[in-house]
């Protein structure tokens, strides 16, 4: 479970470049609540029912809202700001497939595993998924960071 935001100090990583090596990984887990579609959507102006109304995702066949891909995407930043590389990142480009729907209540697993390291310009790259409870992959992809 992921701290409180007052709380990242504590558990933040520090990896420099020279600390990373090709297939260490770091991940942590968060389980979505109703609160965290509230304050997405406070930012994001998106009101689409999908997300916001169970009984138009039930119609549409889900057991009640989706969760915002881009909320589940939203991870990553911690994953790489807090856990691979943690304080030392700032992330260059980012890639993801949504590959199965996420729901309030979920229990996600956020990892990323170094795949490649480009010494020249300390660069990373991670791949990342996320899975939920039931180990199905919601969402893959890669990122590339900096290590700064």
């Amino acid at each position: 479970m992921i701290p409180s935001w007052q709380n990242y100090n504590k558990i933040m990583n520090k990896y420099k470049f020279k600390d990373l090596r090709v297939g260490m990984y770091e991940e942590f887990k968060i389980t979505i609540n109703p609160e965290m579609l509230k304050d997405f959507r406070s930012v994001t102006y998106d009101v689409n029912p999908l997300h916001n109304n169970d009984k138009y995702a039930q119609s549409k066949g889900y057991p009640g809202r989706v969760v915002y891909g881009m909320l589940t995407a939203s991870f990553l930043s911690t994953l790489a700001g807090v856990y691979i590389p943690g304080e030392h990142s700032l992330i260059q480009q980012v890639e993801t497939k949504f590959v199965n729907p996420v729901f309030i209540g979920d229990q996600l697993t956020v990892r990323g595993e170094v795949t490649e390291l480009f010494e020249s310009v300390q660069r990373l790259t991670l791949k990342v998924t996320i899975t939920n409870q039931d180990d199905v992959k919601v969402l893959r992809g890669k990122m590339d960071i900096l290590v700064v």
